[in-house]
C-alpha cells in the first residue's frame, strides 16, 4: 500500500499504516488502546509513539482498562519512572 507519505518513515510506520490506520476497530481493549496512545502522542511525533508502544503495552498491564481504572498514585509514579515510558505527569494522568 502507498500513497501516505507520513507511512514512508521507517518500516514501523508503514506496518500501522497497513495494517492499522484507517480500519475499523470493534474490540473494546483495542479500541481503549488507541485512545490512550492518541493521548500520549499529543505534542509528540506518531513514530515516537509507535516506537514507544511495547513500553506502554508492558506499563499499563496492556491497556487492560479495568486494571488501569484501579490504578493509583503509586503507578502513576510506577509509570513516570520506569525506563523508556513518556515522563509527563499529565499524560500518564489521562491512563
Amino acid at each position: 500500500m502507498s500513497g501516505c507519505s507520513w507511512a514512508n518513515v521507517n518500516q514501523r510506520n508503514q506496518k500501522y499504516h497497513d495494517e492499522e490506520w484507517g480500519i475499523p476497530v470493534h474490540e473494546d481493549r483495542q479500541m481503549f488502546e488507541h485512545l490512550m496512545l492518541e493521548c500520549l502522542q499529543c505534542g509528540l511525533s506518531w513514530d515516537l509513539i509507535l516506537k514507544k508502544r511495547k513500553i506502554f503495552r508492558e506499563c499499563m498491564d496492556y491497556f487492560d482498562y479495568e486494571k488501569i481504572a484501579c490504578y493509583t498514585e503509586e503507578d502513576v509514579e510506577r509509570l513516570l519512572h520506569t525506563e523508556g515510558m513518556i515522563r509527563s505527569r499529565r499524560k500518564i494522568g489521562t491512563v
